[in-house]
């Protein structure tokens, strides 16, 4: 009984490091109904961009956040403003063609500059420090970390949607844009602000991706699958939703995975299926 209990608990914190990967897609699509296949490739970027300073400058993980965030703010706001915005239409086909050539960009020049081989960011003694809740189940201070994290991140964009002037333009773009743009509001101005702001959790992500284990440049497609079902398990509209998606998400590969080695990836995938089927608005949908 205890090992089911520590499989769980270690699938929650895993959970807890989807949920992060996805939040940032969620928020993008909620908004700008856009998708974005370089997603996992731009949380891969991020690892790299951290990996590089950690490694070159000496710099800590915190350092590397605190010079990343901003980087990425603005990357993600000019990204919007220059390219993404003028891909925004009724036919989806644009922007993801648009963001299918970052994505192969994205994993060529990082393969250029860094080679195929695997990296991670050095967190020191972070990285196997541990710490028993009960007798019996002990885990790592860093998945714990992560999930703190991911708890965090969730709770204040919903707060931020919710109860800012900024989050209700968000909201009021994504209702009906016309309507908006009719009380004031620049459409694409606000959309590049939530990339922007999508694009710091990216930052955040990428940064305990590859604290947590190794980032290879191919890796932003895995990374996007992840993200995608969380999101569609927990339902557009609620970024609790889709941190509950992302731990149903870990929580399945982890039981999987404790059934047999070769079942973990799987049976998420047929868990996220199932869900797909049964309730395609997801688990937690945004009541309107």
């Amino acid at each position: 009984m205890i090992e089911w209990l520590n499989t769980i608990v270690q699938g929650v914190l895993l959970g807890g490091l989807y949920a992060l990967f996805a939040m940032g897609l969620s928020l993008i699509f909620g908004v700008m109904r856009l998708t974005n296949i370089a997603h996992g490739d731009f949380i891969v970027l991020a690892a790299f961009g951290a990996f590089a300073l950690t490694s070159q400058t000496g710099i800590g993980p915190l350092g590397a956040l605190a010079f990343l965030l901003p980087l990425s703010v603005a990357f993600g706001y000019a990204l919007q403003r220059v390219v993404l915005n003028a891909t925004l239409a009724r036919d989806p086909l644009p922007s993801l063609v648009v963001t299918f050539g970052l994505s192969i960009i994205i994993q060529n020049v990082l393969q250029e500059i860094f080679s195929a081989d695997p990296r991670s960011i050095r967190a020191g003694e972070l990285t196997t420090a541990s710490v028993q809740l009960v007798e019996g189940i002990t885990v790592g201070v860093l998945p714990l970390l992560i999930f703190v994290v991911a708890v965090l991140v969730a709770g204040s964009l919903q707060w931020l949607f919710v109860r800012t002037t900024i989050g209700c333009a968000f909201r009021a773009t994504s209702d009906d844009r016309d309507t908006a743009e009719l009380m004031g509001l620049d459409a694409r101005v606000v959309y590049a602000w939530a990339s922007g702001l999508a694009f710091a959790v990216i930052a955040i992500a990428g940064l305990l991706q590859g604290m947590r284990t190794t980032v290879a440049p191919a890796d932003g497609p895995g990374l996007l699958l992840y993200a995608f079902e969380a999101v569609v398990i927990g339902g557009l509209g609620s970024f609790w939703g889709t941190f509950a998606g992302g731990v149903i998400l870990g929580v399945t590969q982890a039981i999987g995975f404790r059934l047999d080695p070769g079942w973990g990836i799987w049976l998420g995938h047929v868990v996220f299926l199932v869900i797909l089927l049964v309730r395609p608005a997801g688990l937690f949908p945004r009541m309107r």
